[in-house]
Order: structure tokens, then C-alpha cells, then sequence
């Protein structure tokens, strides 16, 4: 298969092109012209910039698949009126040129991944959540539900759309459980908040185990949570991140401190409360390799 992939220095799309492409996919990296990362080493790239979409578009003509994955860090800055502008034009609007450019190819890919969060459901308490729960008016949902609706003209043009629902991702190796590990190797970590809130979580080998399942599983369409099947709730992931380690969790940290240093970021990434549910991945046949978040800890962090 000839797969585009776009976002591919990051963490996951790092991850996904060396799995690919270890087992005999051809990838094609987008790549921004003024980007100082390297994408993976590959026999050739596509030059893309997110406000003006692919400089060659017709490159991609004949492909088999693209995973979109590109967007700007959700949390590389306090969330400003201008900052949320930045995040919605890195996944909105690119992803709009980016179909508007797909549609227009004689042969544009068959199957489109293109990435969305967790974060569509909003705060839900200790509800178990499917796809079919319905967003909120919070800014992440909204980001995540616009996210997604940038790919129905695809849709519209009988191609296969897959909207994977990434919760937080953990590796050692990078993403949020690397920015802890400090923290909690000085002892000075502890419960956010009430700590009583679910975090949907999936270590990063059963999140691209999972992309290319539904990649190349013909029946599977439309959104599914990647979430590994037991989520946690914020007491707990500390609780087990210390006992993992052989540190203590002693400085718990009062949601308002949080809000005062993050503001509205605070709440909807360390505050907001999701319970996912990964029924319906589980059901296309999925596997997990790691279903529970101690044992993953266990051996992620020992053999580090």
C-alpha cells in the first residue's frame, strides 16, 4: 500500500510510520517546508503547509490511504483567544484545504484516517461514554466535532472516513507520561484536583497496533475511541505511577491552583472527567495488548 501520512515526527505518527513501514507499507511523510524535525527516513516526502495545503497535490493521486494526524499541540500555550485560533486553524482549516485538494484527484486515497480526541465528549463525570455520546459547548468539543466534520465531503464522496478518538497516549518515550516522570521521580507529584475524575488512557503500542487495524480492516468506518478498556481515574493513575516508581505522591494539587495557572486548559485537560469506552473497537476485533494501566506502567517503566 502507498499510505500518506501527515504528522508522522510526531509521537504517534512516529510510532505508526516506523510500524508500517517495517512491515512492507510504502509511507510518504507530508512535510512542512520549514520544519526542523525529521521525518522518518523514507524513499521520498510530500511538501505540505498547513494554510496552503499540498504544494503538489496531484502527488498523491493513486494512493491507497492518508492518516491525517497533524495539529498543533493542544497544550503548547495558555489557551488565549488567539491561542485557540492557532489550534483551530491547525486542525480545521488544514484539514478543509487538505479535502478540498483530496476531491480533486482523478484518484484520491480509498480511506482516510483523520485524527480527532477524546475531548469531543466534554466533562462526563463517571458516565461510560460511546461514540454516539453528543458534544458539549466546551472548546475542545467543539475543536474535536468541527475536527471531524472537515472530512464529510469525503464522506459525501462514497470514500471510507475513520475518525479515531485518541485519549492520552502514554510511552515512556515521550507524550504526557514522559512529562511526569520528573516530577514524580522528586517525589513531588500528587492527585489533581479531586482526583476522582476518569482519564482515558492507551499506551502507545496498542494506539498504532489499533490504527492500522482499522486501516486494514475493510469493514470499519466512522469513529471509534482509542482507549484502552479500563480508564482510570486520576487518584488511581497516581497511586500507580508512585507505587511503580517507589516514590510517594505527597503534594496533592487544589483544581483552583491548577486554574489559576493554566486557566480554561486546566479543566479540559487535567480537570474534565472522561470515561470512554472502547466497546466498539473491541468489537471490530481489536486486541489490546495492554488493557490495564499497572502492569503497562510495570513494564514500560522497568524496562526503560
Amino acid at each position: 500500500m502507498r499510505i500518506a501520512v501527515s504528522g508522522s515526527t510526531g509521537l504517534v505518527g512516529s510510532a505508526l510510520c516506523q510500524r508500517l513501514t517495517a512491515q512492507g507499507q510504502s509511507i510518504i511523510p507530508l512535510v512542512r517546508p520549514d520544519s526542523s524535525s525529521t521525518p522518518p527516513a523514507q524513499s521520498a516526502s510530500l511538501t505540505w503547509d498547513p494554510e496552503q495545503g499540498l504544494a503538489n497535490p496531484e502527488a498523491m493521486d493513486g494512493f491507497d490511504a492518508f492518516i491525517h494526524l497533524a495539529g498543533r499541540n493542544i497544550a503548547a500555550a495558555r489557551w488565549t483567544s488567539a491561542e485557540k485560533q492557532r489550534l483551530r486553524d491547525s486542525r480545521v482549516a488544514a484539514t478543509e484545504k487538505l479535502v478540498q485538494q483530496l476531491l480533486a484527484l482523478d484518484n484520491p486515497p480509498s480511506t482516510i484516517l483523520s485524527a480527532s480526541a477524546v475531548g469531543i465528549y466534554g466533562d462526563c463525570g463517571d458516565q461510560w461514554v460511546e461514540e454516539s455520546q453528543p458534544a458539549d459547548d466546551s472548546f475542545l468539543s467543539q475543536l474535536a466535532t468541527d475536527w471531524e466534520a472537515a472530512c464529510d465531503p469525503l464522506r459525501a464522496a462514497g470514500l471510507r472516513v475513520i475518525h479515531p478518538r485518541l485519549g492520552v497516549v502514554l510511552s515512556s518515550q515521550g507524550g504526557a507520561l514522559q512529562e511526569m516522570l520528573p516530577i514524580f521521580r522528586w517525589r513531588i507529584g500528587g492527585v489533581l484536583g479531586s482526583g476522582k475524575q476518569y482519564w482515558s488512557w492507551i499506551a502507545l503500542a496498542d494506539c498504532v497496533a489499533a490504527l492500522q487495524w482499522l486501516l486494514d480492516t475493510p469493514d470499519t468506518s466512522g469513529c471509534y475511541n482509542l482507549v484502552a478498556p479500563q480508564p482510570v481515574t486520576n487518584r488511581q493513575f497516581t497511586k500507580a505511577l508512585s507505587k511503580v516508581l517507589g516514590r510517594s505522591a505527597l503534594f496533592p494539587v487544589p483544581g483552583v491552583a491548577l486554574r489559576l495557572a493554566l486557566g480554561e486548559l486546566a479543566d479540559a485537560l487535567l480537570l474534565c472527567s472522561c470515561r470512554a469506552s472502547a466497546d466498539r473497537l473491541l468489537g471490530s476485533g481489536f486486541r489490546f495488548e495492554h488493557a490495564e494501566l499497572a502492569p503497562f506502567l510495570e513494564r514500560a517503566l522497568h524496562e526503560d
